[in-house]
């Protein structure tokens, strides 16, 4: 979760037409909840640890998702445009 919060802060870097301005919040909390987990999860119960993971990997799937989509609007934005300069 840690290092996926990281990749979510350096998007902007990587692909600012992607980038929104609330993934910072998001990788905050996110940064946050990895930290608590990282120092007191070894006093989790283990169906409580696995319940934690199971959470943690739709958290990244959903994301993963969801920045994937946010590339092809992207791309179909940018299209649009092209088409309307072509057009004008």
């Amino acid at each position: 979760l840690g290092s996926s919060v990281i990749i979510l802060y350096f998007l902007r870097l990587v692909k600012p037409e992607v980038a929104r301005d609330e993934d910072i919040f998001f990788a905050t909390i996110g940064l946050l909840y990895s930290g608590i987990l990282v120092i007191h999860g070894w006093r989790l119960d283990p169906i409580l640890l696995f319940s934690q993971v199971l959470v943690i990997t739709a958290v990244l799937a959903a994301g993963w998702e969801n920045i994937r989509l946010r590339g092809v609007l992207a791309m179909l934005a940018l299209r649009d445009i092209e088409e309307n300069k072509k057009i004008n």
